[in-house]
């Protein structure tokens, strides 16, 4: 049998990133939508804490020895940048906290670092945004939270919703992640940020970028987009003010 044939010429090449997740992520699937066909995603997770999505459990989540532990567990498939994909986790401490994070994925031997709330930073300046709208399932707490990380870098939050859960953020339905969002609009606000790697939003960007007129920017989408722009490759999928960034 002749095996000169194109089939037999694969797989394609992978380009692996490395994903450390909270231990509740339950959105793999929406994760995966955002990456191209030649990357792969490998995930490893934070240790399981018995508390309500909550500034305690943001703490727990960040700690920089699991982030460590489980940078380590993905290193050995090459990944050739490491995501924390978690927005809470990277934003509680506050701006330096999230570099201190990047420092300690690197630390453990990752070639290059980011995460969810350092790509919403790096978005907003290469956008030149100044003026946001957020909306996140979380307490008021921690939603307070997020503003001041947010002020510490420079970016002023004309318009907050919240959507005060302490569990089970994947079953929120598109059409009430939606209303927030358009809730949330003013004609201060150059863009809105819908906070939480485990809110599903990957099919409303388009249609709400088109509604309102501006960037739809979600934690995901900003993951998955700092990681690309790393690793030079285009982005996927919706969120045309990001496209051609890098």
């Amino acid at each position: 049998m002749e095996l000169n044939i194109p089939e037999f010429e694969g797989p394609l090449a992978q380009r692996g990133i490395g994903v450390i997740a909270p231990f509740d992520l339950a959105l793999e699937r929406e994760l995966w939508r955002w990456a191209p066909l030649e990357v792969t995603l490998h995930l490893a997770r934070t240790p399981y804490e018995p508390v309500p999505v909550s500034r305690a459990m943001a703490e727990l989540v960040s700690d920089r020895r699991h982030l460590m532990v489980a940078t380590r567990d993905v290193l050995s498939v090459e990944p050739e940048v490491v995501a924390y994909l978690c927005t809470s986790g990277s934003f509680v401490n506050g701006v330096a906290y999230e570099k201190a994070l990047c420092d300690a994925i690197c630390e453990a031997g990752a070639s290059c670092a980011v995460t969810t709330s350092g790509a919403l930073l790096e978005a907003l300046r290469k956008l030149d945004l100044t003026r946001i709208s957020v909306i996140t399932p979380y307490d008021r707490e921690l939603t307070d939270l997020l503003h001041d990380f947010l002020k510490e870098a420079g970016t002023e939050v004309v318009r907050s919703s919240h959507l005060g859960l302490g569990g089970g953020i994947w079953k929120v339905n598109y059409r009430t992640i939606a209303e927030h969002i358009i809730a949330a609009d003013t004609p201060d606000a150059q863009a809105i940020f819908v906070s939480c790697t485990n809110l599903p939003t990957y099919d409303l960007i388009a249609p709400l970028e088109r509604e309102l007129g501006k960037p739809v920017l979600t934690a995901n989408q900003l993951t998955i987009w700092a990681c690309l722009g790393r690793m030079k490759l285009p982005m996927t999928g919706p969120g045309k003010w990001l496209r051609g960034v890098f």
